[in-house]
């Protein structure tokens, strides 16, 4: 499965929240079939928050890890 990734490091919310939907939008059909996932890199403790709540509202499986100086921050279909 591929994963597209996106840095949004440096982004503050609502920024963050709305650069991730954006792109969760963009591969909706291709998340949903499971054919990818879409990976955010941000440096935004809030992102780890808004970003899981929104697109688990959405339906997708969200899941969130500590990286060294960021979190990742990974959506896919639900499992």
């Amino acid at each position: 499965m591929e994963t597209i990734e996106f840095d949004i490091r440096g982004q503050v919310c609502p920024s963050t929240l709305l650069t991730a939907l954006r792109e969760i939008n963009r591969y909706r059909n291709a998340l949903r079939e499971g054919k990818c996932r879409v990976a955010f890199l941000t440096d935004n403790r809030d992102a780890t928050i808004t970003i899981p709540e929104t697109a688990g509202s959405m339906g997708y499986h969200v899941r969130v890890t500590k990286e060294a100086g960021h979190y990742l921050v990974t959506v896919g279909r639900t499992e």
